[in-house]
């Protein structure tokens, strides 16, 4: 959601300050400063020690970490700690309440080296500008879509959820958010901001007779697609990915004409970071396409949001076959809720699911 609310004190002072270092300071520049601190969640790409230890050798900057277990939290540790963070991880559908709060500053991505290859779809979405400035370098991505039995006819539309062909046979993520968004990309609307939710009962509701399962986790996924209880999904791609690569399940991702339902994750500099040219540096290393390759191949991440990071994956790695670039082109990001609409989502989501029941 985006609210604006009252502003630090050393937040509105810090704003101006990091905004010319960033546009003065290229990352090179900054192994004078010895220790950043980046808040994220754990065990998401940034932390990696093998990661932190070349990073540190190669430009004399340490890193620690703070983490956060909601985006709700994230903003609160920004809000209530200014001036102790130098790296933030945020959704990018909290970026402009992040920089609408002042709690982060504009990033000037001619700093950032590696940020010439960043996808364009991407380097400069809608949901990292305010006012004209650009607040997060965008980082990883993924699509929330379709998933299927290998060599079942691959549907062309999310309509496919409510063909008689597969009835019994569907399993929907027990989502509101996603599960509104394919009512609205079926008929026609902004998922993130659909005017007409009659007509977006009505799809889902016609999904009825089909549906087989509502999961809400990636491990009961699994063992219900192992289980051969449906042939036709809805699926997240890292998921797909790790289903296939460490479940060696039989399962193809797919995404229709109506495009995916995409979201991005980007690394901000908070107002006041005490270390804003090391953080540029330290930014440019986790978009660098050595370390995500790394990354993405001896432990498992997202898709990089670097296109000529994902053209350095092999050939045949699952990241790359199941992340395809034209995705960018069809796919819808998250961007973010009002309160009043996600409760308007949440509600038709119950009702939904009720009918589903009867």
């Amino acid at each position: 959601m985006i609210t604006t609310t009252r502003r630090q004190t050393l937040g509105l002072i810090g704003t101006g300050v990091l905004a010319a270092a960033a546009t003065t300071m290229m990352p090179r520049k900054s192994r004078a400063a010895t220790k950043i601190t980046v808040l994220n969640w754990q065990g998401y790409g940034t932390d990696e020690a093998w990661a932190l230890k070349a990073f540190t050798e190669k430009t004399g900057i340490q890193v620690v970490h703070d983490y956060f277990s909601s985006e709700p939290e994230m903003l609160t540790k920004l809000r209530t700690n200014p001036g102790a963070y130098d790296v933030v991880l945020i959704n990018s559908a909290r970026t402009q309440q992040a920089a609408g709060e002042g709690l982060i500053t504009p990033i000037d991505l001619s700093a950032v080296k590696n940020a010439a290859g960043l996808s364009p779809e991407l380097k400069g979405h809608s949901n990292l500008q305010l006012d004209g400035k650009t607040y997060g370098a965008s980082w990883v991505w993924g699509i929330t879509s379709l998933a299927i039995v290998e060599g079942a006819p691959k549907p062309d539309s999310y309509a496919a959820l409510g063909d008689p062909s597969h009835k019994g046979r569907v399993a929907l993520f027990d989502d509101a958010v996603t599960g509104v968004a394919i009512g609205a990309l079926l008929s026609g609307q902004d998922m993130n901001n659909p005017k007409d939710l009659a007509a977006v009962t009505a799809k889902l509701k016609g999904f009825k007779d089909n549906v087989k399962l509502l999961w809400s986790s990636e491990d009961q996924w699994n063992k219900s697609f192992a289980a051969k209880e449906f042939d036709l999904s809805i699926y997240w791609s890292g998921a797909a990915v790790r289903s296939k690569r460490n479940s060696k399940l039989p399962v193809e991702f797919v995404v229709p004409k109506e495009g995916g339902i995409g979201w991005l994750d980007s690394l901000c500099v908070p107002t006041g970071a005490p270390n804003a040219a090391a953080a540029l540096t330290f930014i440019d290393y986790m978009i660098d396409p050595t370390f995500y390759v790394e990354w993405a191949t001896k432990v498992g991440a997202p898709a990089s949001a670097n296109a000529a990071a994902m053209d350095k994956l092999p050939a045949d790695d699952l990241n790359r076959l199941i992340h395809k670039p034209e995705y960018l082109k069809t796919m819808t990001i998250q961007s973010a809720l009002p309160d009043d609409r996600r409760e308007s989502f949440n509600n038709l989501w119950q009702e939904v699911k009720a009918f589903y029941a009867a």
